[in-house]
């Protein structure tokens, strides 16, 4: 049996790819089907498909969209979604006033140069409460790390995880709290104990398959969290290059003057150079930076084009 058919009754997962985070559809309920994150903006209309879909060979609605985190991947369908099905839209209640206000000084889409076309809260979605769907109740969970208000949803009959960014198969998202100069790899530590402790069966990611070995999974994650918090320069270098490949899918091919220019207005590309490589000049550090990525497969470069490997 393969570890998809192990969900619950009505779970169906979208896998998608890293522009766009997995989105998990939640149905077999007479209200209605439950979404639970939307990927990038860019893939609004292919989300929009995928979801309307599904609901048709169910015969079902779509009652209710949550987020397990406010970044781009994982929200930028939101607007799309909520033109189209007129539906209540969830949010962890820590970025809920700003997003409710769409302050971007405060929120992650500035700072990485991401687009999240504008969108409004119904409600947040508070640790400690209880999703009811189906006849399963899915524990809301504070899940802080990767994103200091992120959570993830536990349904506990079936041991069923949706651990967003801060588990994957291999490793967990970036820990955006420690390139602002926050902390938060001891939040990284605490939401693997607190998986370790939920003990699921089975885990649906933020992106990649489903899998059912949890217990490997947070091992592999410890060791990768031990390493970064020895080297935090590490850590640092991954996201700059994580912020690159993003930008990548996104654009396709881009001239490799314009994705310097892109990279030296970005924010974040700028806090991770200032912090951890200020010795070395940015167009320097950039210049590494593509060429690690094309050495390792990641990007290819065509004379002056830059884009994602094949």
């Amino acid at each position: 049996m393969s570890v998809s058919a192990a969900l619950p009754a009505g779970v169906h997962v979208l896998e998608r790819g890293w522009l766009s985070s997995n989105s998990i559809l939640l149905g077999g309920d007479a209200r209605g089907t439950v979404l639970v994150d939307t990927g990038y903006c860019t893939h609004a209309d292919q989300t929009a498909a995928l979801v309307a879909q599904s609901l048709a060979s169910n015969g079902s609605t779509l009652r209710l969209i949550v987020n397990t985190h406010l970044h781009s991947d994982h929200c930028g369908g939101n607007a799309r979604l909520l033109e189209l099905h007129r539906c209540p839209v969830w949010i962890p209640p820590g970025d809920y006033v700003h997003i409710e206000n769409w302050n971007e000084a405060r929120l992650s889409f500035q700072l990485t140069g991401q687009q999240c076309p504008r969108f409004k809260p119904t409600a947040a979605l508070t640790p400690g409460s209880v999703l009811e769907q189906a006849g399963l109740g899915w524990e809301v969970h504070a899940a802080p790390g990767h994103d200091p208000h992120a959570i993830l949803l536990f349904e506990p009959l079936s041991r069923t995880l949706i651990s967003a960014d801060a588990l994957w198969e291999h490793g967990f998202g970036i820990v955006f709290p420690e390139i602002a100069g926050e902390p938060g790899f001891d939040e990284v530590e605490a939401t693997l104990d607190l998986i370790e402790r939920l003990a699921p069966a089975i885990v649906i990611p933020g992106h990649g398959p489903v899998f059912a070995d949890a217990t490997r999974a947070i091992a592999e994650g410890r060791q990768k969290l031990a390493f970064f918090r020895k080297n935090p320069d590490r850590h640092a270098r991954h996201a700059a290059k994580a912020l690159i490949v993003f930008h990548l899918l996104e654009v396709g091919q881009q001239d490799r003057n314009v994705l310097s220019d892109w990279l030296q207005r970005t924010p974040i590309h700028c806090q991770l150079h200032r912090r951890f490589y200020a010795a070395v000049a940015n167009d320097s550090w950039t210049a590494e930076l593509l060429q690690e990525l094309s050495h390792a497969g990641v990007i290819a470069v065509d004379g002056d084009r830059i884009g994602i490997a094949p």
